[in-house]
């Protein structure tokens, strides 16, 4: 089985977009701000939105798994207050639990979060609570810096995040740290502000202890880690300088990395640098790179051919492709054992 874990709902009917469009204008004019049972997306336009988009190049591709969560760059915590953002990731989360029921041998649901800047953590754990126990989500996404690329927010050591950390451990979930859009002019959002954040969510994490503190808590850093397997040497070094153990023993019993690295050489490099049992299988198809290079004549986001082309063995590949995801996703695991996969 080919699982990747790493898919976001870019391609959802043009209703959604547009219902947010009103939720926006109605912060500024509160008696035409929409409601969220106006908003009306049957099963058929979430059927058409699937199989002519990820299900489609799931086939051509031979991916057998999704984990989907709601799109990145709308999640766009910055916008508005805590009851914004609360009503938009409750619309997303069902949208994506939804696509899983319809097409439940293809996608399981993943959960973003109600994160709003300056706002308690805590109140993001009812929609976890929801997503987990009614829809059936094996992983959160948690966006490091709500404030949309001005990182107002404490690092992930600070206690601020505690609540969200334990709730994860109580259901054993891991969460995938993800920015949402930039609306900082000096980040461009899937460029810069995303892998800026891959990289400095694990400076974060290598200058604490947080997971002496959570032993348990597991966090995938998308997008192949930004810059971390690049400057390997570099994090190793900083950590000796601070008197941390060893990154094996210090981060990656908790810190895996995907595989939305769009070219050969960069997972040739993730995969030289990167103990195998910290990779995981993703594409982030429909995403952020969606054209041909003209390199290879393939899709840049056609992550399987690399990892396919990749100096590693049999039981190596299999790790990265499922084993692996069904280990750091245990909930992931049972729905698939409970089907006989």
């Amino acid at each position: 089985m080919i699982i990747d874990i790493h898919g976001h709902y870019t391609t959802a009917p043009k209703a959604l977009e547009a219902w947010r469009n009103r939720q926006i204008a109605g912060i500024n004019s509160p008696s035409e701000m929409a409601k969220a049972s106006e908003l009306k997306i049957s099963d058929d336009e979430l059927r058409e939105s699937i199989e002519s988009n990820q299900l489609r190049l799931m086939r051509e591709r031979g991916l057998d798994l999704t984990i989907f969560s709601p799109r990145a760059s709308f999640m766009a915590h910055h916008i508005g207050d805590f009851q914004i953002s609360s009503t938009w990731a409750a619309i997303c989360n069902e949208l994506c639990y939804r696509v899983s029921e319809l097409f439940p041998d293809h996608f399981i649901p993943a959960a973003m979060l109600p994160q709003s800047p300056g706002v308690d953590i805590a109140t993001c754990i009812p929609e976890l609570v929801k997503c987990v126990q009614e829809y059936g989500n094996v992983a959160i996404n948690l966006n490091p810096d709500p404030s949309g690329g001005h990182w107002t927010s404490p690092p992930l050591s600070d206690p601020y995040w505690y609540p969200i950390y334990e709730k994860m451990i109580e259901y054993d979930v891991p969460a995938m740290i993800h920015v949402s859009t930039s609306c900082n002019a000096c980040f461009h959002t899937t460029g810069a502000h995303y892998l800026n954040a891959d990289t400095t969510a694990f400076m974060q994490c290598l200058t604490s202890d947080l997971f002496r503190e959570f032993p348990t808590l597991r966090f995938v850093i998308p997008h192949g880690g930004g810059a971390v397997p690049y400057h390997w040497g570099r994090f190793r070094g900083l950590a000796q300088e601070l008197k941390k153990p060893l990154l094996k023993d210090h981060l990656l019993n908790n810190v895996f990395f995907d595989t939305c690295v769009y070219h050969q050489k960069g997972i040739d490099l993730l995969t030289g640098v990167i103990p195998v049992d910290n990779i995981l299988f993703a594409s982030e198809m429909i995403g952020a790179v969606r054209g041909i290079d003209p390199e290879t004549g393939h899709y840049f986001d056609d992550t399987k051919r690399y990892i396919e082309a990749a100096h590693i063995n049999a039981d190596e590949r299999h790790k990265i492709f499922e084993g692996n995801a069904r280990r750091v996703y245990p909930r992931l695991d049972a729905a698939l054992n409970a089907k006989g996969n």
